[in-house]
């Protein structure tokens, strides 16, 4: 499964009778990337994640996540909301009674204070000036129990984007301040064959319950990439790294490392009607040049 873990940043490791030079504050949640239904479909192999980035006035993780590899080949886009992981990281703890037991909540009455996984000198574990004088039963139990319940939801309980009959998706990156007011979220997703999909996530610039996608961009240079390794190996994208202000899309391959541009408005020429059905942030339309990029002047 695809865990979050939290661990406090003046954490010093425990005393010399528990969790001696180990974290004294690790915690993880699980991060919950499903479709719902009456037979909840997962995809628990987490592929690329992002930091911080806006999703409808909110600060949210990106990831790109797959199935398993008995499973149906497939790919989702999820986004978790700080707020909701941060809240995940107060819920209760979990144990597993036995090797192939089920896990299941511990009840309240037996987790020791301060709370396992507190930071030392803040909040609750004020009292304790470093993460070596916590006492002894609080640093066996957080050894013991380092998961949490229940796990992280997906932000609007299901993932902004699902791929189940092409290429596995691989890397994401996120720009949450596109458009002539900087409010407009759009995802940059790399695949396994070199493709790069722009896309609008749900409830974005058309409210819409459905992604939009924008442009699908073939990466893949031969000229600049050629080299011994297989050819869907070599096309595989590993990085995306998006350079706002110069306004391009990195895009690292194992053999090479390309960039494009975050709009190609001109592809849309004088139609108008092209080009704001387009939907693209980047663009906008002028009477006297077409669809143009909306940072340039006039």
């Amino acid at each position: 499964f695809s865990r979050v873990a939290r661990v406090c940043k003046r954490d010093m490791g425990g005393s010399p009778r528990a969790l001696d030079r180990h974290w004294t504050s690790f915690l993880k949640l699980r991060l919950n990337c499903s479709v719902p239904g009456d037979s909840t479909f997962y995809f628990d192999v987490l592929q690329a994640l992002t930091g911080p980035v806006n999703l409808h006035g909110r600060s949210a993780l990106f990831g790109v996540f797959t199935t398993q590899t008995n499973s149906i080949p497939g790919s989702a886009v999820c986004a978790f909301y700080l707020d909701e992981i941060e809240r995940g990281f107060e819920g209760k703890f979990k144990e597993q009674r036995s090797l192939d037991g089920a896990w299941t909540p511990v009840s309240e009455d037996r987790v020791p204070s301060p709370r396992p996984g507190s930071c030392a000198g803040i909040g609750g574990a004020a009292l304790f000036s470093s993460s070596r004088d916590l006492p002894d039963d609080v640093l066996t139990f957080i050894k013991a129990h380092p998961l949490l319940d229940p796990a992280v939801p997906p932000a609007t309980h299901q993932p902004l984007l699902t791929l189940t009959s092409r290429a596995l998706l691989t890397q994401v990156a996120v720009d949450g301040m596109a458009g002539p007011h900087s409010n407009i979220t759009v995802m940059f997703l790399g695949s396994n064959d070199g493709t790069v999909l722009k896309v609008l996530p749900p409830g974005g610039r058309s409210g819409g319950p459905e992604p939009i996608l924008l442009e699908e961009i073939d990466a893949y240079s031969p000229a600049r990439c050629s080299g011994k390794r297989a050819a869907q190996t070599a096309r595989r994208i590993i990085g995306l790294e998006l350079d706002t202000e110069g306004h391009r899309l990195f895009v690292a391959f194992s053999g090479c490392i390309v960039y494009l541009p975050l709009s190609r408005c001109a592809r849309h020429g004088a139609c108008q009607r092209s080009c704001l059905a387009s939907q693209d942030p980047y663009c906008g339309w002028h009477s006297s040049r077409g669809c143009v990029d909306i940072r340039e002047p006039g």
